[in-house]
């Protein structure tokens, strides 16, 4: 923990936007905790919001106390740490085995955007100090260092805005200084008009997100974020193909081709996938009006779908967002068959295993509808993630959205592994102490059986 213990340390300071802890290790104890800096009497301290049960608790500690108590709850209750500021964002994920995987990224001081890329490096227990296990992307050399543009020869130093020329004084933060109020950083700046933002009425002409779209903006931004965070595992100087299946109106389809084409000069081929006929046709004349020449909408089902004139076509990733109930599983079987590079899927209306599912075990919890509702999705998206790692996916299970917007907020982020080994998950024997045979495992299980011996 002496590695997160540092970001904290560095990160926790007038410019944290918040800090969140999720991924909890027993639902039954603390669900979430959220880290966000207040003025008490003109000093800085930390509030912190943990969520038991229905219940919401509050208390505020200075900067050391609330420390200690992140690193605890990291020890004890969570797996996962996301903290974000003002200069830049910061991962740690704790897995089973007590080993911490970190990433950083820092914001670009004048673009508003995310300067370089990186998969997170792991460190192992007991390895603090291990050189570049923090390092900022482009600063090779500086191990651990959290230096912000500007500051050479501070290694690790995150200055804090407003500060400059403030030596000698007594180093209160002065209350204006906490700016609750600023703009966030996102990679698709305020400010700056997308034409595609604009004619789906996310954005004005001027730049400004319309208030009233400014979730879907977040949520845009975010979606953004994660892929951002995979872009070094895609091919380098050749055509990325991406697939978007069930890609409705398309914010995000739009989106992931102006960020990596326009923004980021990735030669990409990305095909939208959808059945309504007059939504395809209006995506097609939008893309043909901006001139996205490697941007093309097609009508079709996910689950016939077999690519455009070749079965064994290449295709790098698949996107699947609010695929409803099965179609999710055709996609994700479909990403597996044509050895897709990195997944992305938010699936939703998770019906089927809801129907199949008896557990004398679990009797007390299933009777209840609206329980067993939601206990029905989590089961099909815990099979479907193990299940991507069995077929050699690293997976992660993310927050899309938080939770006051909508419960289907759960993102799987699938990357190949590299040496494409498989793992045994023990997810086949869970579904059938469910007595549930979900359409992923049927798919996978004949792929299987039509591979060549």
């Amino acid at each position: 923990m002496q590695r997160l213990k540092d970001i904290l340390e560095e990160m926790f300071g007038e410019n944290l936007y918040q800090a969140v802890l999720s991924n909890p290790r027993d639902r039954e104890k603390v669900l979430k905790v959220k880290v966000r800096p207040v003025m008490l009497k003109g000093r800085l301290a930390f509030q912190e919001t943990a969520y038991i049960g229905a219940q919401v608790f509050h208390k505020n500690l200075d900067k050391d106390r609330m420390i200690a108590g992140v690193l605890e709850y990291m020890v004890k209750d969570f797996r996962q740490c996301e903290i974000e500021t003002a200069e830049g964002r910061a991962t740690a994920l704790v897995s089973k085995k007590g080993k911490v995987t970190v990433k950083c990224r820092r914001f670009h001081p004048s673009a508003g955007q995310m300067a370089g890329t990186g998969l997170a490096r792991t460190v192992e227990p007991g390895r603090a100090g291990m050189p570049g296990a923090m390092e900022w992307p482009g600063q090779a050399g500086m191990p651990g260092a959290l230096e912000l543009p500007g500051q050479a020869g501070m290694p690790g130093a995150l200055e804090r805005a407003g500060r400059a020329g403030q030596a000698g004084k007594t180093g209160m933060v002065k209350k204006g200084n906490l700016l609750h109020n600023r703009v966030k950083k996102y990679l698709l700046e305020e400010g700056k008009a997308a034409p595609f933002l604009v004619d789906l009425g996310v954005q004005t002409k001027d730049g400004m997100v319309v208030k009233a779209k400014y979730d879907k903006f977040k949520q845009i931004n975010r979606f953004l974020e994660f892929i951002d965070d995979i872009l070094p595992t895609l091919p380098k100087g050749e055509e990325i193909h991406i697939i978007d299946f069930g890609c409705g109106k398309s914010y995000l389809t739009f989106a992931i081709y102006y960020y990596m084409k326009e923004l980021q000069g990735y030669q990409v081929k990305i095909t939208g996938l959808d059945r309504k006929a007059e939504v395809i046709r209006n995506c097609n004349s939008l893309a043909q009006k901006y001139g996205y020449e490697g941007l093309c909408f097609l009508e079709g089902d996910i689950g016939t779908y077999k690519g455009e004139g070749n079965v064994g076509q290449k295709v790098d990733m698949v996107v699947t967002l609010h695929a409803c109930d099965t179609a999710t599983d055709y996609a994700l079987a479909k990403a597996v068959d044509w050895g897709a590079k990195a997944i992305l899927s938010v699936p939703c209306c998770q019906h089927e295993v809801n129907r199949q599912m008896e557990s004398e075990e679990w009797k007390p919890l299933l009777k209840y509808g609206l329980l067993r509702e939601r206990a029905a999705a989590l089961f099909t998206d815990a099979i479907r993630a193990n299940l991507l790692e069995e077929c050699g996916y690293e997976v992660q299970v993310l927050e899309f959205i938080d939770m006051e917007h909508t419960p289907k907020n759960i993102l799987l982020r699938a990357v190949r592994r590299e040496d494409g080994k498989r793992k045994k998950t023990g997810v086949k024997e869970m579904a059938a102490r469910l007595q549930v045979e979900t359409t992923l495992q049927k798919l996978l299980q004949k792929q299987e059986e039509s591979k060549p011996v």
